[in-house]
This record gives structure tokens, sequence and C-alpha cells, in this order.
């Protein structure tokens, strides 16, 4: 089913039999566990709040509504630093021959391990978040990092970055320019790239990383069976590269199999690499060029990840494309929250999800879509919050000063 409403544009696939083998392959309890492991080491972790939002939930006539907040995830306030992290901690004991050993955060981080391993220079391209985690995992671990951003990455994610003693360059272009830019200086440098996407013989860290991401959803399954809660019947998961996107589709998949929650990928519609690609039903994903200038910084991706479009093909069950308006509903709709609700810090990637669901809630036009997806007084909905407030200032403009306001012609009860 394909359709438009609200200027959301959905694709909702509908009887297809899924293959599991991949998520199976990648995304067992084995690297659930190896991940949860490392990252219980590190000096600051605690498990990231996963926050009910039962008047909402009441709201929209659903079981419940389910936030897992990164907005806190080690002081970062992105959930990003969990696959940096960790593909610095694989890549380091590949490096060491110990590839598969428990290896302890403080072992790595001494100078018998940078004696061995020798002078590393850790390199990727960011919006942002994904750069500040690599950063603060590279100073951490005691090595060398250096940091591309495009030239319309704000200044206060660049000063982020800086403060964990990267040397940051800014490339002309958008994201896609900054990932194809470093990748040719850290041939060039001899530097190690550890990028969330993937392409041509580059996998292999990429894999690393979505697997970082798996200590997140093994949390959030620890967290709901402690409310009685087997597992959400529903995912909402936003979009930039894919990596994050796959990563919980995968895992939902290789724990539950055909059983695994409805999965639900959002994107912003001036960056729709995985939606076109969906459109388009092959095996090769689409990208997308242009500016890219949406607001929600850490989705704004023309080129997706092809091993993360190995599994979203495959398994997820429907697509939305949104305008920049949807993630400022969202944001503040977390931060006015119903009574009895939490409070919750969410930037323009990590809303963007409320805000669709929001939207398919709340539209009698959008019902086939709600019908087709099982929204349901059953239905226990699944967000993941990616980013609390990484720019301060675009952060109040939309919550205080009211910026990427919704239409007037979509209010409610007007």
């Amino acid at each position: 089913m394909v359709g438009t409403h609200q200027e959301i544009s959905y694709i909702v696939r509908e009887g297809r039999e899924k293959d599991i083998t991949l998520a199976q392959e990648l995304f067992s309890m084995k690297y659930v566990n190896c991940a949860r492991r490392f990252h219980r080491q590190i000096p600051g972790y605690r498990m990231s709040p996963l926050q009910g939002l039962p008047s909402l939930a009441t709201m929209f006539e659903v079981g419940g509504i389910w936030t897992k907040d990164e907005s806190s995830r080690l002081t970062l306030n992105s959930f990003k630093v969990l696959g940096g992290s960790f593909a610095l901690y694989r890549y380091l004991q590949k490096q060491l021959g110990i590839l598969g050993e428990d290896t302890s955060f403080a072992y790595l981080a001494s100078e018998e391990v940078k004696e061995k391993v020798g002078d590393i220079t850790f390199a990727s391209a960011t919006d942002g978040n994904h750069g500040r985690g690599i950063a603060w995992a590279a100073k951490k671990l005691g090595f060398k990092c250096v940091i591309y951003v495009h030239s319309e990455t704000s200044a206060r994610r660049i000063d982020a970055i800086k403060s964990n003693d990267a040397t940051v360059v800014v490339v002309d272009g958008n994201y896609d320019d900054a990932v194809r830019q470093v990748a040719i200086d850290a041939e060039a440098n001899g530097w190690t790239v550890v990028s969330d996407t993937s392409w041509d013989n580059y996998t292999e860290i990429p894999t690393w990383i979505m697997q970082g991401y798996l200590t997140l959803f093994s949390e959030a399954q620890e967290q709901f069976a402690g409310v009685g809660i087997v597992k959400p019947t529903h995912v909402f998961i936003q979009a930039g590269v894919g990596a994050l996107a796959a990563s919980i589709i995968g895992y939902y998949h290789a724990l539950f199999g055909q059983d695994a929650p409805k999965c639900i990928v959002v994107e912003p519609d001036k960056a729709p690499c995985i939606f076109e690609s969906a459109l388009a039903d092959e095996k090769t994903p689409r990208s997308v060029t242009g500016a890219l200038d949406t607001i929600m910084a850490g989705l704004a991706c023309g080129d997706p990840s092809p091993i993360a479009w190995d599994l979203l093909h495959e398994l997820a069950d429907a697509f939305l494309m949104v305008p920049d308006y949807i993630a400022a509903k969202g944001m503040r709709m977390y931060a006015t929250p119903l009574a009895g609700d939490p409070l919750i810090i969410s930037g323009e990637s990590g809303a963007v999800t409320l805000g669709a669901f929001a939207s398919i809630m709340q539209y009698s036009e959008l019902k086939e879509l709600k019908d087709a997806l099982g929204l349901n007084k059953e239905s226990q909905v699944l967000f993941v919050n990616t980013e609390g407030n990484t720019d301060p200032i675009h952060f109040r403009q939309i919550i205080w000063e009211g910026a990427n306001p919704v239409p007037e012609e979509y209010w409610i009860n007007r």
C-alpha cells in the first residue's frame, strides 16, 4: 500500500514473507551479550530510562507508549556513542589478535595496548552525534581523532566534538560529501575510518557499530520485562543511513523471528534515501541528492548504507516520509507532556517518530494507514529518543518561538 496525506507519504508492506537469516547472523545473543558486557564497564555507564507515557496512550487509545530516552547516554546526549565505542573496542581487539575475547576498557586504554597497536588516528564523518561519540571514545582510550563535518553543521555541534579533543575538518557540501572526503583523506594519511555507513569492501566496522546499538535494545527488553510486557507490538524508528533502524529491526527479528514487532521506518522528506529505496523495492538502495536541508540534522543523509538496506529491504513493515514540522511537533509534545507523563527533552531527529505516530492517530484521513499498521487498544508502541538538546539555539527556536509550526489546515479541533 502506497499513499500520501498531510504531506506524510507511506509505504506499507503486507503479506510479505521475511527471510531472517541475516538478522540471526548479525544480531544473535552472542553479539547482544558482547556489546552489553563491554558497555557496562565504561566509566559512567548506566542504563538509559524507558519512559512510559500512559496519559498520551489513553489519549490516542493504544495500550502503551514507551520511549527509550537516550538523551542522557554517557552525558553525550545521544545513543551514537554505543555504536562508535563498540567499533573501536572490536577494532583494537582485532589489532591485538584477540577478537572475540572479553577485554576490559581499562586494558584497551593502557600504555601496553598503545605500544602494541602503534599510533592510530580514528576518523569519521558526521552531522554531529556520531562524530562526538567517536571523539569521546577515542579520547577515553587515548587515541587521536579527526572528524569531518559538512559546511551546514551547526557551531554548537562542532564545539561539542572539539570538546573531546578531536580535530574537526569542515567540508563544502552535504553529509555524503563529508563521508566521501574523509575516506579519501584517511587513505592518504593512514587513518582508520569509523563510519556507520558501509560501501564496497567496507562493511566490518559499520557492522560493529550496528552491533554496538544492541545494548540499547537489550536494555529496553529488560525494562519491558520489568513491567510485564514481553515485547512491543510496534517500533517506530528514524533513519538516516539506516544503521540504527536496521539494528533494532534486525534485533527483534533475530529474537522473535516472524513474531517480531511491526517495524516502521521514519525519514525526513528532504533526505528520503530509505523511502526512495523502498519505493523502488530493489536489492540495491537508491540515493538522493541535493542540499538535504532538513532540521533533522542526524537524518540528513542521501546515501543509504548498503548493509543496513539489506536488512531493511527484507524486514521493515512500513516506511514513512514526513516534513520537518512533524519532527518539531514531536519535540513540543515531549516537552509539554500531559498530566502524569514525564517531560522528555528531545532533539529534532529524536522526536520525529512520535510526531509521525501522533499524526497517524489524530487524522481520520490516515485511518487506512492506522488500520494497515494494526494500531489499536492492544498496541504497545516503542520509540527511541535518539538525541536530547544537541543544538540549544535551534531547540529554543522550536520549543519557545514555535519554529516549524504545523500548518493551520492540519490543526486538531481548529
